[in-house]
């Protein structure tokens, strides 16, 4: 695999492109004058034609972003690509501007359907992003007699395949309802010079490679392709290396990065108080505009309507909902009628909420690439964000391994009321890596020197682990009188006494002197009851 220092090599131009290359610097030269080149310079000097450096500067485009700067080029120059860069740094724009430079050529004013046949072709993860690319795809393409088509699952298909009869260049595309046009002959792909996969992270994660590879089966040999990721895993590199062909890698951040200007926050919490934590957050911090993200559909559905319940106005979205009830959600958000907007991992892909301020983790997610793409919803576009994640005692792992992939020590949050026990603290604060943990409200000082501060002195003391697995009670606290303490209570060896109202020994002390329990007397407590 190439660098993104590699030589310039054109061996993988599609026919068409490099005949017409010259011809589209021609057509489009851009007549201007030089104050108003200057204001463009920056996306011109990428060698865009003049429609398309007009359209970005109606949509207030100033400067390319850093992965539009590097991929533009190299898309022009007709190289396969391998980019990675995280969701709200433009890169949509980084491969749909060039794709339609290419096409521009060979854009016809016909109505006819044949002399718009599919030219391009994209493959996104879900419906929301499909219908997110395609519009941005539209909107570059205004100024240019191009079309675009796209088609989802969740629909019915005939409205589609009277979009696909209308003809396209350009094609959006999940890839199973592709296939399902491509089984019943409304698409043909005989004519596709440009493949492009997005997301291909979580395009592999749904499941999707033996799709992808049956379309790709499908397309002409000789085709230009990209692929954009968040993430790049190893089943990623190893598509890579079948797909592309001496491609050029851009990697604009870190592998795996999280976005640098979303803030992070930990709040430790038992696992049957998130909910009445989720509500105390939203209220005292008057947010009015929250994403959550719950682990299953069911979840989602259950959230939403607690917080309903507690007078939150809230919504949800997954997969199991229809598109049109899923596009009223998404509208009812965006349009602020929504305060919380509980969605699952996958029907969140594609979701592009201008100036989102927070991402919620209610459930901590088992895969850590999935916190990358969670909290890829805030922070974009030059936005600050902050993700704030719920975080209980068996979380602990998942959470430890978040904090390995994004190399960074999350701090932690204890929210007076909510504090879970002991033993849960532990294990949450214990893998943070020795960054403090800070009661709700506090300052963000170290706060050396201050023996005083109870949301912080207690869980940093290191504790015996053996200690740790047994919560701390209140002395009033005793099992219940129906209850056998043989079964409540944990093996003590060697029949020892209680030492201590909260030990352990207490339990089994305890059992020794109810002979009376026929359990008990099988088990041979009955021997023991004077005891």
């Amino acid at each position: 695999m190439a660098h993104l220092n590699a030589p310039s090599a054109r061996s993988t131009d599609h026919p068409t492109i490099g005949l017409h290359r010259e011809r589209i610097i021609r057509s489009f030269a851009p007549q201007q004058s030089t104050e108003q080149h200057a204001i463009d310079s920056g996306f011109e000097q990428l060698g865009l034609i003049e429609p398309l450096v007009r359209v970005v500067r109606e949509l207030g485009y100033k400067d390319p972003t850093p992965v539009q700067a590097q991929a533009i080029p190299l898309v022009l120059e007709g190289r396969d690509l391998m980019a990675g860069a995280q969701t709200g740094t433009g890169k949509t724009a980084a491969f749909a501007l060039p794709i339609l430079q290419q096409l521009a050529p060979l854009a016809s004013t016909s109505a006819s359907p044949a002399r718009h046949p599919v030219r391009a072709l994209l493959l996104a993860p879900t419906r929301e992003l499909a219908i997110q690319v395609e519009a941005s795809f539209r909107e570059y393409a205004k100024h240019l007699p191009l079309r675009t088509a796209v088609v989802y699952g969740g629909v019915d298909m005939n409205a589609q395949i009277a979009q696909l009869r209308r003809g396209g260049e350009v094609l959006v595309a999940t890839p199973g309802r592709l296939l399902d046009h491509v089984q019943n002959r409304t698409v043909t792909f005989g004519q596709v010079s440009v493949l492009t996969l997005d997301e291909a992270d979580r395009m592999l994660d749904m499941g999707f490679l033996p799709d992808i590879r049956r379309i790709i089966a499908l397309l002409p040999s000789r085709r230009q392709n990209l692929l954009f990721s968040a993430t790049f895993p190893q089943e990623i590199r190893k598509l890579a290396a079948t797909l592309l062909s001496n491609p050029v890698e851009v990697q604009i951040a870190s592998r795996n990065a999280a976005a640098e200007l979303v803030t992070h926050v930990v709040y430790p919490v038992a696992r049957e108080k998130k909910r009445e934590l989720l509500c105390h957050i939203v209220r005292t911090r008057n947010l009015t505009q929250v994403l959550v993200f719950s682990a299953t559909r069911i979840g989602a559905n259950r959230l939403a309507h607690q917080l309903r319940h507690e007078h939150i106005q809230a919504d949800a979205i997954h997969g199991d909902k229809s598109q049109s009830e899923r596009l009223l959600a998404l509208e009812g958000f965006k349009a602020g009628r929504t305060t919380v907007l509980v969605a699952t991992d996958v029907a969140s892909r594609g979701l592009d909420i201008e100036g989102l301020p927070q991402v919620i983790n209610f459930d901590i997610p088992h895969s850590p690439e999935d916190y990358v793409h969670r909290i890829g919803r805030t922070g974009r576009a030059g936005l600050s964000g902050e993700a704030i994640s719920l975080v209980a005692s068996e979380d602990g792992d998942a959470l430890a391994a978040i904090e390995k992939l994004i190399n960074l020590s999350i701090e932690r949050v204890i929210v007076p009321g909510f504090e879970p026990n002991a033993g849960a603290v532990a294990a949450v604060i214990g893998r943070g890596r020795g960054r403090p943990a800070r009661a709700e409200g506090r300052g963000r000082g170290d706060g050396r020197g201050r023996g005083d501060d109870r949301g912080r002195s207690e869980p940093l003391r290191e504790r015996d682990p053996a200690k740790s697995l047994a919560p701390r009670r209140p002395a009033a606290e005793r099992p219940a009188a129906n209850a056998d303490p043989i079964f409540s209570a944990p093996y003590v060896p060697g029949g020892g006494q209680a030492t201590a109202p909260r030990g352990q020994a207490e339990h089994a002390s305890s059992a020794v002197r109810r002979p009376g329990k026929q359990v008990a007397a099988l088990l041979g407590g009955g021997r023991s009851a004077k005891g």
